[in-house]
Order: C-alpha cells, then sequence, then structure tokens
C-alpha cells in the first residue's frame, strides 16, 4: 500500500516542486508523502512480529504478495492498464507462494 500512496504523492506533485507550485498541492503531496512512509514504517514492525513466530525460508516468499496486491490496487485506484503477461505473472506468483505456503 506505501507504493501506491507514494506514487499518489508523486503524481499530485509533478516531477519536483518548484516556486510556482500551489502551496494546497504541496502540503497534499506531503500528506500523502507522509501516509507512505508511515506505512513503511507499520510493514517493519508487522514483519518483525512475523519473524518472531515463522521461519525465515517460509515468511519471505510470501512477501511476494506485495507484488500483487500493488498491481491490484494500481489498476483499481490509479487506473494503471494491466496487459496479459503482468495478469499471467501475477498468477505464477500465487501459484508460487501457494506451493510455499503448503510446505510450511
Amino acid at each position: 500500500m506505501a507504493q501506491i500512496i507514494l506514487r499518489k504523492a508523486m503524481l499530485m506533485l509533478g516531477t519536483s516542486p518548484s516556486i510556482d507550485t500551489p502551496l494546497a498541492v504541496f502540503w497534499i503531496f506531503m500528506v500523502y508523502l507522509c501516509a507512505g512512509l508511515a506505512c513503511y514504517a507499520i510493514g517493519i514492525f508487522l514483519w518483525l512480529a512475523v519473524l518472531s513466530s515463522n521461519e525465515v525460508s517460509v515468511a519471505y516468499p510470501m512477501l511476494a504478495m506485495g507484488y500483487v496486491i500493488a498491481v491490484v490496487f494500481s489498476s483499481l485506484l490509479l487506473g494503471e492498464t494491466l496487459p496479459l503477461a503482468r495478469v499471467v505473472g501475477i498468477g505464477l506468483i500465487c501459484v508460487g507462494v501457494l506451493l510455499i505456503s503448503r510446505t510450511a
């Protein structure tokens, strides 16, 4: 989710802040930027909780589901397109995660 929020921040800001950027746009950008960074911070603490009770060889591959979530939300919230090759790739990731979860 952090990637989606950070992308939204950059879309609102444009290429980089300039003196011509309206103050309201800059503050909205800052809200999205802070929210995206907060998501990363929360993710770190959640990851530490996962590592405290699971083997790394099982937990780490599960992070691949983040790719699936990012693609789905980028399509739904940002209107990004999903070509067939990307959908097939996401399907392969899901199959891989399923196989790893079966061995845990």
